[in-house]
Formats: structure tokens, C-alpha cells, sequence
């Protein structure tokens, strides 16, 4: 699995900054979540992801293969 939130962002005509202030998240965790280099996700943060970018869950996440 890999979180698709740069490519809904640029489908949405945001930036990464207007997401990071509207999450609220520390820069860091906030660079790990877009970057895809995070083992988990907390359903708040799920769930702020999907309110935020009017989204669901399905349209965050893409399947995979290799790596």
C-alpha cells in the first residue's frame, strides 16, 4: 500500500504547505506521511486526510508491487 496524497493534492490545485498547516501535524511526521515513508497511519490522521482533501480512504490509498 502507498498513500496517494501528492497526486490528489495536485488533482486539487493545493500544496504541500496548505496541507501541513491544515493537518497540523510536526513537519517531520507530516514529511513522512506525504513521502510514504511511514509504517502506520492513526485513523484521526486518516480521517482528517479524508476531511481535508474531501476525499475516502479509497482514493488515499493505491496497491503496489515490488519493493
Amino acid at each position: 500500500m502507498r498513500l496517494r496524497i501528492l497526486e490528489i493534492l495536485k488533482e486539487k490545485n493545493k500544496t504541500k504547505y496548505w496541507l501541513y498547516i491544515q493537518l497540523g501535524l510536526s513537519y517531520q511526521n507530516f514529511n513522512k506521511l506525504v513521502n510514504n515513508q511511514t509504517q502506520s497511519i492513526k485513523f484521526e490522521n486518516l480521517k482528517n486526510l479524508c476531511d481535508i482533501l474531501e476525499c475516502t480512504p479509497n482514493d488515499l490509498f493505491e496497491d503496489y508491487h515490488g519493493q
